[in-house]
C-alpha cells in the first residue's frame, strides 16, 4: 500500500494522514469548493476538488471519490467517520474498482447499519438486549399494547440510524402516539427511512462503548472500554477512558461481548459496539459503529496503539501484531469535542471567524485539530473544530490537564463548547464518577454560565483597560 486517498475533512483527515505519513505512505486529499485552503488539503501529498460546499455535491460523492482514486492510482480508500465511512454501498464499489476499503466488508456496514439487522444477528450469541420489540413497527395500535406490557416509560428508536435523530422517550401511554408519528417523520427526513422500533427505557444508564479490532486471520480483539455518557440532545460531548464504574470482571465480561458481536457479522478492521449500563451495572446491547469513532484518541492513550495504523494494517491483510493478553491499561484519558456551538443557547451552530485560534501545548495534552486561525466556519458540515484530549497516570491528573488546556485553548470570534466542558470537568458529580447520560438534564443551567461568561468578559475588559492605562502613563513620562 503506497498511496491512500483519505474520504474526508477537517481533523480526522489529518488525523488519518499523521499516521500514513508515519507509515511512509503518501495520502491524497479530497475537498470542496468552501474547503480550498483548509489545513487538511495542505498537510496531503496531492489534494483534488470534489465539488462544491454542500456536502451531497462533494464528500458524499463516491463514484467521484473511487475516479479520483482510478485516475491517481491510489491503492486504498480510508473514509474516516461521518460521510460515506458506514454507507455499504460505497465500500462495496470500492472492492469492485480493485481498491482496498480501510474499514469492514460491506455486509457487515450493511447488517450493522440497521439496528433491527443488528440485534438479530447477535441475538444467537446470549448477549443481552433491552427488553423491547425486535421488528419495525408498521400497526401504532398493536405497538401501543406491546408499549403497555414492557411498561412506560419506553424508547422509540430509529432502525436506520444514530445521533439522536428518531428517537423519542415516551413516559405514559398518553403521549405514545403523538412521539411515535414525530420518531418516524424525523427519521425519513434524516435517513430516508421511516422505520422504528420500540424498547424499554432505561433509567439512569451510563453509555459504555468496547473498541474492537479484528483481521483477516481470525483474531478479534478488545480494547477496552470508553466512557462516553456526557452527551447532549443524545450525542456524546465528553469522553473518558477508562470508565471509572466498571470492575476488571465487568470489563472482560463487555469485551467478550463485544467481540461476539464481531463475530456475529464477521467484522474486519476497527469498529465500537456500544451498551447501556444500568444503575445496578447489568448491561445491555445497543449498537455497533462500524468505523473508527470520533473518541478513539482515549483509547490510543491508555491502550499505547495507533489504532489507524492498526487499521491500515488490517486492510493490507496483516495479522494483529499482538494478542489480548498483551493488552493493558496504562493511565486515563479525557476527550472534549470542541464544537463551534453556544452552550448557553442549546447548543446551536455559531459560525463565524476564527478571529484568534491558539491550541494548547504541554505533557500529556493531545489536540486532534482541523482548523486554523483566520479561517470561517462552515455552516455545511458538523460544526467540530477539535479534539481536545488530556492524559495522566490517575483519573485526577487527566481533569486537571483538561482543565488548565481549556484555560489554555484560545477561540474568538465564535462560541465554542469549552465553557460547558470546564463545567463538567469542575462538577462533583462528574469528578466523583457519580453520573450518568442525564447529567445536562440533571446538572447543566446554560443562565448559570452565560452570566459567568459575562463577568468574565467584564473582568477582562478591565483588566485590558487598566494595562491601556499604564502603557498610556509609560508613553507620557517626560525624556530626562
Amino acid at each position: 500500500m503506497k498511496k491512500i486517498l483519505v474520504a474526508n475533512r477537517g481533523e480526522i483527515a489529518i488525523r488519518v494522514m499523521k499516521t500514513a505519513q508515519k507509515m511512509g505512505i503518501k495520502t491524497v486529499a479530497v475537498y470542496s469548493t468552501i474547503d480550498r485552503n483548509a489545513p487538511h488539503v495542505k498537510f496531503a501529498d496531492e489534494a483534488v476538488w470534489i465539488g462544491e460546499a454542500p456536502s451531497n455535491q462533494s464528500y458524499l460523492l463516491g463514484d467521484k471519490i473511487i475516479e479520483v482514486a482510478k485516475s491517481l492510482n491510489v491503492d486504498a480508500i480510508h473514509p474516516g467517520y461521518g460521510f460515506l465511512s458506514e454507507n455499504a454501498d460505497f465500500a462495496e464499489e470500492v472492492e469492485k474498482n480493485n481498491l482496498i476499503f480501510i474499514g469492514p466488508k460491506s455486509k457487515a456496514i450493511r447488517v450493522m447499519g440497521s439496528k433491527l439487522a443488528a440485534k438479530e444477528a447477535v441475538m444467537h450469541y446470549n448477549i443481552p438486549m433491552v427488553p423491547g420489540v425486535d421488528h419495525v413497527i408498521i400497526d401504532i395500535d398493536e405497538a401501543k399494547k406491546t408499549a403497555n406490557s414492557i411498561g412506560f416509560p419506553i424508547l422509540i428508536k430509529a432502525s436506520a440510524g444514530g445521533g439522536g435523530k428518531g428517537m423519542r422517550v415516551v413516559e405514559k401511554e398518553s403521549d405514545f402516539e403523538s412521539q411515535m408519528n414525530r420518531a418516524i417523520s424525523e427519521a425519513t427526513a434524516a435517513f430516508g427511512d421511516g422505520s422504528v422500533f420500540i424498547e424499554k427505557y432505561v433509567t439512569s444508564p451510563r453509555h459504555i462503548e468496547i473498541q474492537v479490532m479484528a483481521d483477516n486471520h481470525g483474531n478479534i480483539l478488545y480494547f477496552f472500554e470508553r466512557e462516553c455518557s456526557i452527551q447532549r440532545r443524545h450525542q456524546k460531548v465528553v469522553e473518558e477512558a477508562p470508565s471509572s464504574v466498571l470492575t476488571p470482571e465487568l470489563r472482560k465480561k463487555m469485551g467478550e461481548a463485544a467481540v461476539m458481536v464481531a463475530k456475529a457479522c464477521d467484522y474486519l478492521g476497527a469498529g465500537t459496539v456500544e451498551f447501556l449500563l444500568d444503575d445496578k451495572h447489568n448491561f445491555y446491547f445497543l449498537e455497533m459503529n462500524t468505523r473508527l469513532q470520533v473518541e478513539h484518541p482515549v483509547t490510543e492513550l491508555i491502550s499505547g496503539v495507533d489504532l489507524v495504523e492498526l487499521q491500515i494494517k488490517v486492510a493490507r491483510g496483516e495479522a494483529l501484531p499482538m494478542k489480548q493478553e498483551d493488552l493493558v491499561i496504562r493511565g486515563h484519558a479525557m476527550e472534549l469535542r470542541v464544537y463551534a456551538e453556544d452552550p448557553t443557547n442549546d447548543f446551536l451552530p455559531s459560525v463565524g471567524h476564527l478571529d484568534v485560534y491558539q491550541l494548547p501545548t504541554g505533557e500529556g495534552v493531545r489536540v486532534d485539530n482541523g482548523f486554523e486561525q483566520g479561517m470561517d466556519i462552515p455552516i455545511y458540515y458538523d460544526p467540530m473544530l477539535s479534539k481536545l484530549i488530556t492524559y495522566g497516570k490517575t483519573r485526577e491528573e487527566s481533569i486537571q490537564l483538561m482543565l488548565k488546556a481549556i484555560d489554555d485553548y484560545k477561540i474568538e470570534g465564535v462560541q465554542t463548547t469549552l465553557p460547558f466542558g470546564k463545567f463538567v470537568f469542575e462538577h462533583e458529580a462528574f469528578r466523583c464518577g457519580n453520573f450518568d447520560t442525564h447529567f445536562v438534564k440533571k446538572y447543566y443551567d446554560a443562565a448559570m454560565l452565560k452570566k459567568q461568561r459575562e463577568e468574565e468578559a467584564q473582568i477582562a475588559a478591565l483588566v485590558a483597560l487598566q494595562q491601556y492605562l499604564e502603557d498610556q502613563k509609560i508613553v507620557r513620562l517626560p525624556i530626562q
